[in-house]
Order: structure tokens, then sequence, then C-alpha cells
């Protein structure tokens, strides 16, 4: 599974130098595997910038966060690492700030809300790498043998559900708060009832009171009504919930750009619109960004800032995300993509990457707090339950990592 691209520089001699970076793999098999678009970036480098190497390792996204967190504690961090998170090494004083390596114009041409997603104490040390938003995907031909229209609000989504319901529909709307990714389906939710993970001062508020109806309204109008499905929600992991909508066998739920590729594979005839808010589509979608970021330990600051600038030209960015059905970080990239016929299905996420809202990844707490969602969230719609008690224990657990900090 891991994989030091073939001609990108081992050792170096003669006052070379090398970069190592370790990237994660996007691919699904051997056909699409990362290691080619970075054997290409790599190779492409090296031709026009002599006297500076690269060398990458490709490992996959199960391995990549602790092997890093395992060189960057014996002493031997990357040059550059691809992956999840940034802030743990940003708030160690590992990495070099945004500005510190790159050119003005390649750290001014972020998307502002990616740029601002890579900030620790308003300091930029997350570099966006790629990035995706969500709509509500359903079912065209669920809907039309149902008689429905595409949902604009909660109250659409209630009604055509127990509509596709009474047509047989096994999931009249996929709801998986299990722990695989509930963490996504939560907040997605929450954004739509005008709430979200934290306030307007970047503290956890969980436990607020639109959260807290948003969650009464889930539990009411969905789960009670025995419209999310045979399996419960807090059971239901978001893979098996993509796999029945691309069997057919999903009327309605919250989607990413790679699903919307596997369901039209199978031959599903797939709708996108906004996720429908309580009195109209959302202004704000939920946003997932990857980061890569460099560290300081082997002082080779200039030479990242060079590698940074080749790597985010539109030729290089359009290629990753084309090649994944991802969306691009940059302005200049996003509107090409917004320009090309070829990328007409990806429009919709385009455009709901401006407005989107993304997790707080720039608190090192978020990962505990993440944890404790992933938990804790399918209780809060379980028969009998209340959902406000199960979002006050994640507040508290959530607000408690951040104090420990």
């Amino acid at each position: 599974m891991t994989a030091t691209l073939a001609g990108c520089g081992g050792g170096s001699g003669g006052g070379d130098v090398t970069l190592k970076l370790v990237a994660a793999d996007y691919g699904t098999g051997e056909a699409n595997k990362s290691d080619t678009y970075w054997d290409g970036v790599a190779r492409s480098f090296e031709a026009s910038h002599p006297g500076i190497k690269v060398d990458v390792t490709v490992l996959p996204w199960t391995d990549i966060d602790r092997k890093v967190a395992e060189m960057v504690k014996a002493g031997n961090a990357p040059d550059m690492a691809q992956i999840g998170a940034y802030a743990d090494y940003a708030k160690a004083g590992k990495l070099y700030s945004a500005d510190q390596m790159l050119s003005v114009r390649t750290q001014a041409n972020f998307l502002p809300v990616l740029a601002d997603a890579g900030r620790v104490n308003q300091i930029q040390y997350g570099l966006p790498f790629v990035a995706s938003t969500r709509l509500l995907f359903y079912n065209k031909k669920l809907f039309s043998q149902a008689g429905l229209n595409a949902p604009k609000t909660w109250d659409d989504i209630a009604t055509d559900a127990a509509a596709l319901k009474q047509h047989g529909v096994k999931y009249p709307f996929a709801l998986p708060l299990g722990q695989e990714e509930s963490q996504a389906e939560t907040l997605m939710w929450l954004l739509s009832g005008g709430g979200g993970y934290t306030d307007d001062v970047g503290s956890y508020n969980i436990d607020s009171e639109e959260n807290i109806k948003t969650f009464d309204w889930l539990k009411s109008h969905l789960v009670d009504k025995d419209l999310v499905g045979p399996v419960a929600p807090g059971k239901l992991n978001r893979a098996k919930a993509f796999a029945a909508f691309t069997s057919g066998d999903v009327g309605m739920l919250n989607g990413h750009p790679t699903l919307m590729q596997e369901a039209q594979e199978k031959g599903v005839d797939v709708g996108m619109v906004p996720l429908p808010g309580v009195t109209g589509p959302t202004n704000s979608s939920m946003g997932v960004a990857d980061w890569i970021m460099g560290f300081k330990q082997n002082d080779h600051r200039v030479e990242l800032g060079k590698f940074f600038d080749f790597m985010f030209s539109d030729k290089n960015v359009i290629e990753f995300a084309d090649t994944y059905d991802l969306l691009p970080v940059t302005d200049s990239a996003s509107a090409s993509m917004e320009t090309n016929p070829k990328y007409k299905p990806l429009y919709k996420f385009l455009d709901a990457l401006p407005n989107a809202q993304f997790y707080p990844v720039g608190k090192t707490s978020w990962a505990k707090a993440s944890e404790s969602i992933k938990k804790n969230i399918g209780e809060a719609v379980e028969p009998g339950a209340k959902p406000e008690s199960v979002l006050e224990r994640i507040a508290q657990e959530s607000t408690a990592a951040e104090s420990a900090e």
C-alpha cells in the first residue's frame, strides 16, 4: 500500500535539496492511484527547478495520519504532509505559515473560505489541497413514480419521504448517524437549521437552541414516523447508505461529488439540489477540505515555497480535482472549471463552495469533539430519547476538550 515514486529523487548530491512529501491516496484501485498524479507533478517540477528533488511517499487514508504523527514524534518529520488536519502541528510550532513559504500571488489565490479554514489564531498554516461540498441527492426515477418534485424545505422532505414509503421505497430518507462519518451528516442538518458546531466567536455551541430544534424535528418528523429505512440511524454508516443509494433503494440523502459519479455508473438518475432548510433552500452548504503543510524541521522554507507555487498552478489543481470528482481550492482554477462544459456535473458543487461552512479544524480540540459526536449523536434520535440531553453531553465533552488544550 506504500509506494515511493520512482524517478523522484532519493539522496541528493552536489548541493541538491531533496524535499520529502507524504501524501494520501485518493484512488479506489490500481487504475486511479494518486501515485500517478504525484509522479507527474514531481517530475515536471524537477525539470524546471534543477537542484531540487522531490521524494514522494503515498499512503492510504487509513494509515497516513498515524504514520505522519509517528514520523514527527520520532524527529523525522517530512518536509510536506498532505493529510486531513494541521492544527496540532501548527500549535506545536512545527509548521511554516503560508506567508513564510508562498508567493503573494499563490496565497491570495486560495478561495477565501478555504484560506480562513486553514488558520490558527488568525495565521494560515493549513494550505487547502482539495475540497468538496454537499448537496441533497434524490433518485429521479423514484420521485417520478411517486409524482414528486425535488424538496426545498424540511416539510417537503417529510412529505416526500412519506409518499416514497407508500410506494415501497426501502429508505425514503437515508440518515447515516453511525460512527463512520456522522459528524458530517450532523453538521449538514445543523446548518440547514440555522445552527452549527460553533458560535460567531468560534466557541462550541453544539447544544444551541437552533441545534436542539433541528434534532427534535429529525426525530419527530422522520425517525419516529419510520421514514428513514430499516436500519436505525445510529447504526447506519455512510458507506452503507451510499451503497443503498447506488442500488436504487434510497429516495433521498445528503451526498458529495464522488457519490454522484458512482450512482450514475450504476444507472441511477440522480437529482441534486441545495440542502433544504426550514423555509427554503439553505444559503450555506457543508464543505470539507484536505490539507497540505510545510514542516520547519529540515529548514527548506525557500524550496518548499517554490514547490507549492508550482503545485498550485491551475493545471495541477484542476488535474487532481478532475481525476477524483473533487473541487479546486483556488479562485483561478474554480473559474476555469466553471467555464468548461466538461465540468458541468460539478457546477452545483462549485456554486456551493464560496459560502460553505467547514468543520472547526483550526481547533486542536476538534478531533476529540468529533469523536464525541460520532459516538453519541445516533442516540439523539432513538425511541424515547431526548435530543437536548444528547447534545448537552456532546457540548460538555467538546468544551472540556477545548479547556484542556
